[in-house]
């Protein structure tokens, strides 16, 4: 992880609008459906949230009435946060150190950005061995990836990019994006996610599309009238579980348990 890079990027980086744009609402609403499913099981949950950003899913929970813990890596997000809720036990930290924290303390784990920013497959298996130390033997870990097949159709084809990145050799010749270790972002493929949740012996709920096709349609959406974004929304909801989405969504949602 580029930690010093990551703090410059969300310094100038408006994290706060980011989930309330319509893209970003498809992808809040989906990550609330299943986090309530999974909530439902517990009598008094406790969620820790990390790499919490500014607080929407922190807050929104707290606001409910959870038990919230988060972590944040960047001051400004983490002094936005507590501005916004007293509620929230809120923390600087990040997710390969969670040693504040003891063995099966929470419900429920979080980890909304983590996975996309730490580039090497050590760190992020780091990350995920902590996030298993910390969550009881009957709780759930839910965790977002930025997929490879998104950046390489927009940033690639889209935009232009691809026969740059081959040159530079950032894409290898399968088509899978090379992080550098100054890079912002990792991208995976669901083979990758699946390496990693067998070496760190997590045994996967349930593996969904986040957002779909929702970046790729983004000028459509934001013209939407309100009435058909919301049956956008149920679509959306109503085949996010299908497999045939997933590889090309912007992210995925992997719900897993010990």
């Amino acid at each position: 992880m580029n930690e010093e890079n990551l703090i410059k990027y969300y310094n100038k980086f408006n994290e706060d609008k980011r989930l309330t744009r319509r893209h970003g609402i498809v992808e809040f609403t989906t990550a609330m459906k299943y986090i309530h499913e999974y909530l439902k099981k517990f009598e008094k949950p406790k969620i820790i949230d990390i790499g919490a950003g500014t607080g929407k899913y922190s807050v929104t929970l707290a606001n409910e009435g959870y038990d919230v813990t988060a972590v944040e890596l960047i001051k400004h997000n983490l002094m936005t946060l507590k501005s916004k809720s007293n509620l929230v036990k809120a923390y600087l930290g990040n997710a390969l150190d969670l040693s504040r924290f003891k063995e099966d303390s929470f419900e429920m784990v979080l980890l909304f950005g983590p996975l996309y920013h730490l580039i090497s497959k050590e760190e992020k298996l780091k990350a995920l061995k902590e996030a298993k130390r910390i969550v009881k033997k009957d709780g759930v870990i839910l965790i977002s990836y930025y997929m490879n097949e998104y950046a390489i159709i927009t940033h690639g084809f889209k935009e232009n990019n691809i026969l740059k990145a081959i040159k530079n050799k950032e894409v290898d010749k399968n088509y899978h994006v090379i992080p550098k270790k100054t890079d912002l972002y990792s991208m995976v493929r669901l083979e990758d996610i699946n390496e990693l949740n067998k070496l760190a012996e997590l045994k996967r709920i349930k593996i969904l599309a986040q957002d779909g096709p929702t970046d790729y349609i983004r000028p459509i959406i934001n013209k939407m009238d309100n009435e058909t974004f919301e049956e956008y929304i149920k679509y959306h909801l109503s085949t996010c579980e299908r497999y045939e989405l997933l590889g090309a969504s912007s992210h995925v949602l992997d719900i897993l348990k010990k």
